[in-house]
């Protein structure tokens, strides 16, 4: 290491915080006139992905690899201004599945050149390659089961 400002830790774990807090910035400075955070859009997205059959609030913390209270503190505003709901299942009234609504619905179109906006400048500045190879490799980091087997190796039993 050189000593230079962008030497930092070598935890991979902080590195990724760091680009994660700072690109969520980006994004939702440039978001702002949507009157919707990154993450707010980010939800409504995917929860637009699973119209056919909503999650409920634990399978949406799933698919966001988010905790359940953090999901629900931006679930809430989002419920308030009435872009989302809690519905019931006709076959299980214990799930509660998470509905989109016509004005999230709305919101993600109003939203979406914003996004788009943010998107193609994060490109524009790393390249398409470079840009298509980190989120494969993030996703892999988010998804791929075997990285919880590496880590919890020889864990069993402490």
């Amino acid at each position: 290491m050189n000593g230079s400002p962008k030497s930092g830790s070598p935890c991979i774990a902080a590195a990724m915080r760091a680009a994660s807090r700072r690109l969520t910035h980006a994004y939702d400075e440039i978001m702002a006139p949507s009157g919707l955070r990154f993450t707010q859009f980010n939800l409504l997205c995917e929860l637009e992905r699973h119209a056919s059959n909503p999650p409920s609030v634990s399978e949406l913390a799933d698919l966001l690899t988010m905790e359940r209270s953090a999901l629900g503190q931006t679930l809430r505003p989002l419920e308030r201004a009435g872009m989302l709901e809690l519905g019931r299942d006709e076959r299980d009234g214990r799930r509660r599945p998470i509905l989109l609504t016509t004005k999230g619905r709305t919101a993600i179109a109003n939203t979406q050149p914003y996004w788009e906006q943010a998107h193609y400048k994060f490109i524009e500045f790393f390249g398409i390659q470079a840009t298509e190879g980190l989120r494969g490799t993030l996703r892999d980091i988010a998804e791929d089961p075997r990285l919880d087997e590496i880590f919890h190796e020889g864990q069993q039993g402490r």
